[in-house]
């Protein structure tokens, strides 16, 4: 099997949703039937995507034993295991760098405790990035109430820069290139925690980052009171 051409990161504790994660990880919570995670598989299918990785620490053992290997109507699955491997997560960039060698040279990621059921993990946007020669393109969104000042700002060439007037949210969503992750260990071996912010900026400081805003529908479930509303009749 060749690398996968997407990651979706599900490792993290989900600390500001407890108690519902005391018991159940975060990307299993259910959002109008369904856990949050598998909204993702089934995009990236529709989109034409094979195969996926994902990365688990808490609880990982449920995601594996609530979709196994995959198939049918989901990608094939492979597992990054940071909890079974080290007895913690990794943070994101640690956990990807752990990730890289089951990925192809371009990947897109995604968060996993994001609902985002219309965006679209098209294949030409692969491509294009491909082709770029960019580190990374991130996919942004309109800041929503708990992160008003935003994330990154968006310049007419499509670059992605720290400071600007008008600044928007990081929906979780990009693509990515092996080498933005060259300044870490091929394959993380000893279970290194690293964020994922420093090599972000090191890409805008380098203009490596581009970026694009995406107005569909988002919700970054990250308390009770959000997966509430997304449930409400």
């Amino acid at each position: 099997m060749t690398g996968a051409p997407a990651m979706i990161l599900a490792a993290g504790r989900g600390e500001r949703m407890r108690p519902l994660t005391d018991t159940c990880p975060k990307p299993l919570l259910a959002v109008r039937g369904k856990p949050l995670l598998q909204y993702h598989l089934e995009a990236l299918v529709r989109g034409g995507c094979a195969d996926v990785v994902v990365n688990t620490a808490w609880l990982g053992e449920r995601i594996e034993q609530r979709f196994g290997a995959g198939g049918g109507e989901w990608p094939r699955i492979r597992y990054s295991s940071e909890g079974r491997d080290f007895g913690f997560a990794l943070e994101t960039a640690g956990g990807i760098a752990r990730a890289l060698p089951l990925l192809d040279h371009v990947f897109w990621l995604a968060g996993g405790d994001v609902f985002v059921p219309e965006f679209e993990f098209r294949r030409e946007a692969l491509d294009r990035f491909a082709a770029s020669g960019r580190l990374a393109h991130l996919f942004l969104v309109p800041n929503p109430p708990h992160n008003p000042g935003g994330d990154f700002g968006l310049l007419a060439d499509g670059l992605a820069v720290r400071e600007a007037e008008q600044r928007y949210t990081y929906s979780t969503i990009g693509l990515y290139r092996r080498e933005f992750f060259a300044s870490l260990p091929a394959g993380n071996p000893e279970g290194l925690k690293v964020p994922m912010l420093p090599l972000l900026l090191a890409a805008i400081h380098n203009a490596q980052l581009t970026a694009e805003l995406y107005t569909g529908p988002w919700t970054d479930v990250g308390t009770p009171q959000r997966l509430d509303q997304l449930n409400a009749p």
